[in-house]
């Protein structure tokens, strides 16, 4: 029996059934859910290099974050189920860092995330955060395809 579940949440259809999995396992389990939410900078870390101000791009980042993860957690306490979210900063590196980071420091015991299913060149061009989560991380994966 799972007791905590994180979900990490991009706003992507494939995300909002991985969110719409893990309310249903945690209304079964008795479980609580962490959302969490990654404002990966490096996007717009270029326009720097071009004078442009990016301080105005990554607050609308974050803000539009904290939205997803507002609307998260509505989805939750409306089917009755206990959570919380955290969000993330990256300058460097995969989301799946910043997703492993927060299951190890909160203590989750399982994460259920959505995967676009991307295989061969696709997959190798634009990565997968769920591949690494799935490689790296200490507890059970539940990953959630996309439709």
């Amino acid at each position: 029996m799972y007791r905590r579940i994180l979900v990490p949440v991009d706003g992507s259809a494939t995300s909002v059934r991985g969110l719409r999995e893990a309310v249903a396992l945690a209304k079964d389990q008795g479980a609580k859910l962490r959302l969490v939410h990654v404002v990966d900078e490096a996007v717009v870390l270029g326009g720097a290099e071009a004078g442009v101000d990016l301080e105005p791009v990554v607050a609308a980042l974050v803000r539009s974050g904290r939205t997803l993860l507002e609307r998260g957690l509505r989805t939750a306490v409306k089917a009755g189920v206990d959570a919380d979210s955290a969000i993330y900063e990256s300058m460097s590196g995969p989301a799946a860092d910043s997703i492993l980071k927060e299951a190890t420091k909160w203590r989750a015991e399982l994460i259920v995330m959505g995967t676009h299913g991307r295989r061969g060149v696709r997959r190798l061009v634009l990565g997968s955060d769920a591949e690494q989560v799935v490689r790296l991380a200490k507890v059970p994966v539940l990953l959630v395809r996309g439709g």
